[in-house]
């Protein structure tokens, strides 16, 4: 496609002001040099199902996505909060600083996230519901796609429930010549005492370069509850800021360069707190404070471009570095604190390659991540002195995760209303764990550990009748997860009165799930309707030991969720 036909559905120039009775006053405005107003309505295409552009309703899988106007007018205050208003997700939020989605039963690091193709998702991840999704700036992005029950062959580990990819913004260029503009958003509340600013400006130049830098300032106040008052230390302050350079070596070779960094100070789990609300039978927790810091840094760079050859015609290479440090700091009932995190470093490449052959076209690739991580973990007594240096800290010290996996995927016409889309991917997991504290004895192990897996899948799409209005579509996806830092060495509370211990010896999760629906587009009405059915073999499930463990019932995790 042609530059600027996937960056943006819209461009606006005039100041819209909006009064939004449940959310406050919003405001944005964007500028630019161009002097007549353009606005473009552009066919639904989606680049995440297959990694090449396709339109929804040829797609066999069930698509939904968020672009740019949705995002500002929808007026949402974190990735989360998207998929709001999407069959088939509800979006658990314990707080403001922490949202997981359900998609189609499944959270956490069972459903993959990708920014600009390369994965959020790391080693440290953690089961249930978890605030890494709420690293992403909401303001940052102008696109959202998310792909259900999609499996694991095109983009790995992971991806069961669903496959969500985040577009950062891009610069926007004019037909010749200089370009410049930018956009300010705000965002204010005063049901929630929350306020939000985005500011950002671009130059470009067709067919040479284009810049962009933008950063997002996050103001959320304490909850007012109908019937409870205000929620103590409910609210948080975030920063964002991101820049990316886009240059064309030729008129079809572009290289970009990225940069985004997320910093969330003091963003209170209150329901562990003596601050925490009753409601509807619920126990209010016993601890003094639960403090949570969250950093996350991105830079990338990719290559994409155009290159016939026997081999391919088009191809995408990425680099990326991608650096997350966590931090919580905890004052129990009894005075004792203690403050644990980890600070994780993911090394990843990938590279992928489009070929035409007649009926048939092909993407195959081959991608690998490394991920790096201390942890650390110091208690203090309720006086204030100094009591112990701790072996690991929420998950094992001095940690390296290799996740490598190569796959192809092809999509054959059959007939003009067949389609048939078939692939394969090969991954290889390996993890070295050097420090971790045996919670028997407290003598630290190491823990060492590959796996190898093999998923496919198959999928048809079927056009009913010659108008194009009606497509059935259907098939079978297999998705797996390969055991993670978190699943292996996790020594940290967990749900109320839960302490997670060790579980060396796990076996990757595997997913088979059969789908078939039918989607309908008539000009007036466009929808879709699925039935999905998974079965799952190996699901890592905590389960208890019966022991009790530093005031809490510990849990281990196991391979017993079929």
């Amino acid at each position: 496609m042609p530059k600027g036909t996937e960056q943006t559905p819209f461009t606006v120039r005039m100041k819209n002001i909006k009064i939004l009775p449940a959310l406050g006053l919003l405001c944005n405005s964007a500028w630019s040099q161009e002097d007549s107003t353009r606005i473009e309505e552009l066919a639904p295409f989606f680049a995440t199902p297959s990694r090449v552009s396709e339109t929804d309703f040829d797609a066999p899988y069930h698509l939904y996505r968020v672009n740019e106007a949705d995002l500002v007018f929808r007026s949402v205050r974190s990735v989360p909060e998207i998929f709001e208003e999407t069959p088939g997700v509800v979006v658990q939020k314990t707080a403001h600083g922490q949202g997981s989605p359900y998609i189609r039963g499944f959270t956490a690091y069972n459903n993959l996230f990708l920014i600009d193709g390369i994965r959020l998702n790391n080693a440290a991840f953690r089961s249930g519901p978890n605030q890494y999704w709420n690293t992403v700036d909401s303001q940052g992005l102008r696109a959202v796609e998310l792909v259900k029950s999609q499996g694991s062959v095109i983009y790995g580990s992971d991806a069961v429930g669903g496959t969500v990819q985040a577009f950062t913004r891009d610069p926007l260029y004019a037909d010749q010549g200089i370009r410049q503009g930018g956009r300010s958003y705000s965002r204010f509340s005063p049901g929630e005492n929350s306020f939000i600013q985005r500011g950002e400006v671009f130059q470009s130049e067709a067919g040479k370069y284009g810049v962009i830098v933008g950063g997002t300032y996050k103001d959320f106040g304490d909850i007012e509850a109908a019937g409870l008052g205000k929620l103590p230390f409910t609210g948080y302050d975030e920063h964002d800021f991101d820049t990316k350079l886009e240059y064309f070596l030729a008129e079809s070779t572009q290289l970009t360069f990225f940069h985004q960094q997320v910093n969330i100070d003091d963003a209170w789990r209150t329901h562990k707190t003596i601050f925490g609300q009753s409601w509807e039978g619920t126990a209010v927790g016993d601890e003094r404070a639960r403090i949570l810091d969250q950093d996350r840094t991105l830079s990338y760079i990719q290559l994409r471009g155009i290159a016939p050859s026997p081999f391919f015609e088009s191809y995408a290479l990425s680099l990326s570095y991608q650096s997350h440090g966590e931090e919580r700091s905890r004052e129990r009932g009894n005075g004792r604190v203690d403050i644990q995190g980890f600070d994780l470093s993911s090394y990843g490449a990938w590279g992928q390659f489009e070929k035409d052959a007649g009926n048939t076209d092909i993407v195959y690739g081959a991608s690998y991540y490394q991920d790096q991580a201390d942890s650390y973990r110091s208690d203090w007594n309720a006086d204030g002195t100094f009591r112990s240096s701790a072996i690991q800290g929420p998950i094992g010290d001095d940690a390296i995760y290799h996740l490598f996996g190569t796959f192809f995927n092809t999509k054959t016409l059959l007939s003009e209303r067949l389609s048939l889309d078939l692939g394969a991917r090969y991954t290889h997991a390996q993890t070295n764990i050097g420090r971790v504290e045996d919670p028997a004895t407290g003598n630290p192990f190491s823990i060492k550990d590959n796996w190898d897996n093999l998923v496919g899948s198959g999928r048809i799409s079927y056009r009913m009748d010659t108008k194009g209005r009606y497509r059935l579509f259907g098939g079978i996806s297999q998705a797996f997860r390969s055991p993670n830092f978190s699943d292996l060495s996790r020594l940290d509370s967990n749900r109320s009165n839960e302490v997670e211990t060790p579980s060396p010896g796990l076996e990757p999760e595997e997913f088979l799930t059969f789908e078939t629906g039918i989607k309908a587009n008539t000009g007036r009405l466009s929808g879709s309707l699925s039935y999905y059915y998974t079965k799952i073999n190996n699901m890592i499930l905590r389960t208890p030991t019966g022991n009790i463990l530093d005031g809490g019932n510990e849990v281990i995790k196991s391979n017993v969720g079929d």
